[in-house]
């Protein structure tokens, strides 16, 4: 059974602001052009300044929890806002530190450094080893530390332990945690053991040379260190406490850095997780957002702990003195100084896990090391019945197990009612109220199921006596009565159904409705018509008169070789359309040689030819 604790550091407190720190890096060994001098400035411990970009004459103040000027070193920054958050992990609690800031402007340094100036990262991992031996052996508890090596690459999560493998989701499980499916988590025992995977994975991640930047990070760098420590008594009980390092990828303005290509894509995925991050800040902070983004990046599905969360969050904001990092720096202290107003509400992640039984433990090895045949079932079921019988009122009320296993039981609730941890006695009235909650399910189950086997008895019996429905519909069906009076026959209309003695071809149809218009249009289709209504030219031509169906076809040539646009659109089947396109190629081609040139013409194919001398023939000869 998992429960949250809330976190007791200062009596009641129960929330932890995010606190804020902000590192000045120095100058590079190149000034600025111009030499106008650096664009912001500390002045105290807490406080700087910015020149205003809407009047040089004025500075913007800001105020922060450590300002970190040119001349601190790692060991300091370290020492005033990363190392107090850290004893939270050994309380079952979660951290976070990330560094953000413009690209260019000392992040990664910050967080890695070098072999002569190690920075936040390897510090903080000694440290953590430090204090878990420090704490060995004198409280009870069993300590095991792991790790987990993540990048965030164009939006694709990427172990940086295990450099083949694909990207990875991120889930939430039912406690609201969030986790990698899949992603390596490799235990350390020391810090060497560390340094043995951290080092090479570090070489996995993506960087490239921009025009800002030799070495620049093209994604965002998550370590996780996961401390695990377990009670060594009865209790069973097993706290978490996770701290998260983050090396963010800088912002980029993509007219000064020059990318181009791949670094133009990365560039842009690492300004949109960005800028969902400050989306995140703007709704925690407004207080009224309906929905935290969290979900629009992974970044921030990730950073979810860190922000508005459950972790004791700390934000290094790395800033540039020089003028062409000025937008830049104005950018990052306004995220600064809004990131330092959210809260987070850190609890104590606890598992309490019952304790097992010896005789049920030996039970249950026992059950594993058989091989699962037959008889070893039996002789099972046989050992539970000796057990059921050796509990039985009439059998001997003390076995040789039960001194044992009471004595033990007696110990832990001793231990439990004498403690003073206000947690165990509210777990434990927590236990009592769900047995008795469970209990009282199981009655209403009981009761349920006595009635479902009394409606299952009496279904029976009516069915077996095959009695008769209580309610029996002994009238007759409703009918229409028959009326006495006699009706006035009335002469009415007999409507026959429609007799056709034998069916006529479609054509022949179609003449007897032509019959009205011309008797002699109907005549000579009949006549020039196959009975199977399919034209054929050869029948059909045939049957004219040689003479006449070469002035007719002389007539069609002279009008389409010599015709305007109107003599065209007079033929039949041609119209508008079709009289430009044979003016067209009348115009490029010349005259038509042969009525047969026709079918050159676009949209004019072998059949609708056909059609098109058959109607003007059979037109000019009716006229």
């Amino acid at each position: 059974m998992a429960q949250r604790v809330p976190s007791s550091d200062g009596g009641s407190k129960k929330t932890s602001r995010v606190r804020v720190a902000v590192r000045l890096r120095p100058y590079m060994d190149k000034q600025d052009d111009k030499g106008e001098g650096p664009c912001v400035r500390g002045l105290d411990s807490q406080n700087l300044e910015i020149i205003n970009w809407r009047n040089a004459m004025e500075t913007v103040k800001y105020h922060f929890d450590v300002f970190h000027g040119e001349e601190t070193t790692q060991q300091e920054v370290f020492l005033s806002s990363v190392k107090p958050i850290l004893p939270n992990i050994l309380k079952g609690q979660n951290a976070s530190v990330f560094a953000y800031g413009p690209t260019g402007a000392g992040k990664t340094h910050t967080m890695l450094g070098s072999s002569e100036q190690p920075g936040v990262i390897p510090r903080a991992v000694l440290e953590v080893f430090n204090l878990v031996r420090a704490k060995e052996g004198e409280e009870g508890w069993d300590y095991s530390i792991g790790m987990s090596y993540l990048e965030i690459y164009n939006e694709k999560v990427l172990d940086l332990l295990s450099p083949n493998s694909q990207d990875l989701p991120i889930r939430e499980d039912k406690s609201k945690n969030i986790l990698i499916p899949g992603l390596t988590h490799t235990a350390v025992s020391s810090f060497s053991d560390f340094e043995k995977h951290f080092v090479p994975a570090t070489l996995n991640r993506t960087t490239a040379s921009t025009k800002l930047n030799q070495r620049s990070s093209r994604s965002h760098a998550i370590l996780l260190i996961k401390v695990v420590r377990t009670r060594q008594d009865l209790s069973q009980r097993q706290q978490t406490g996770k701290l998260y390092l983050v090396d963010l990828a800088g912002s980029e303005d993509n007219r000064r850095t020059g990318n181009q290509g791949i670094r133009l894509k990365e560039s842009g995925a690492i300004n949109l997780s960005l800028f969902t991050l400050s989306k995140v800040v703007d709704s925690l902070n407004s207080g009224t957002a309906v929905r935290v983004p969290y979900r629009d990046s992974k970044l921030t599905r990730l950073l979810q702990d860190s922000l508005g969360g459950s972790a004791h969050s700390v934000m290094i904001a790395n800033i540039a003195p020089e003028y062409k990092y000025y937008f830049d720096t104005f950018t990052a202290l306004n995220f600064a100084a809004k990131s330092k107003l959210i809260v987070n509400k850190p609890f104590t992640c606890e598992t309490v896990a019952a304790p097992v039984l010896p005789a049920k433990r030996a039970r249950a090895e026992h059950d594993a090391g058989g091989s699962g045949t037959e008889p070893q079932k039996k002789k099972q079921k046989d050992e539970r019945k000796s057990e059921a019988e050796a509990s039985s009122p009439s059998a001997h009320c003390h076995s040789s197990a039960e001194p044992s296993v009471m004595d033990r039981l007696m110990a832990l609730e001793k231990q439990i009612l004498s403690g003073q941890d206000k947690d165990s006695l509210t777990m434990l009235k927590y236990v009592a109220q769900s047995r008795k909650e469970i209990e009282e399910l199981k009655e209403k189950q009981r009761e349920f199921e006595s009635k479902a086997k009394l409606f299952d008895q009496l279904a029976a019996e009516k069915s077996s006596a095959k009695q008769e429905p209580a309610f029996k519909n002994n009238t007759a069906p409703l009918q229409r009565k028959q009326s006495n009076v006699i009706k006035i026959n009335k002469q009415q209309a007999v409507v026959q159904p429609l007799q056709v003695s034998q069916l006529q071809p479609l054509q022949q149809l179609a003449v007897v409705r032509k019959q009205s218009v011309c008797v002699k249009k109907k005549k000579l289709s009949d006549a020039l018509e196959p009975p199977d209504g399919k034209e054929n030219t050869s029948t059909w031509e045939t049957q004219l008169d040689t003479s006449v169906l070469e002035q007719s076809r002389q007539a069609i040539l002279t009008v389409l070789n010599s015709g305007s646009l109107k003599d065209l659109k007079g033929l039949q089947q041609i119209g508008d359309k079709k009289a430009k396109l044979i003016l067209g190629w009348r115009e490029i081609h010349g005259n038509f040689t042969k009525l047969e040139d026709l079918q050159k013409v676009e949209g004019m194919t072998e059949k609708r030819f056909s059609s098109f001398m058959k109607a003007n023939i059979l037109s000019s000869m009716g006229k």
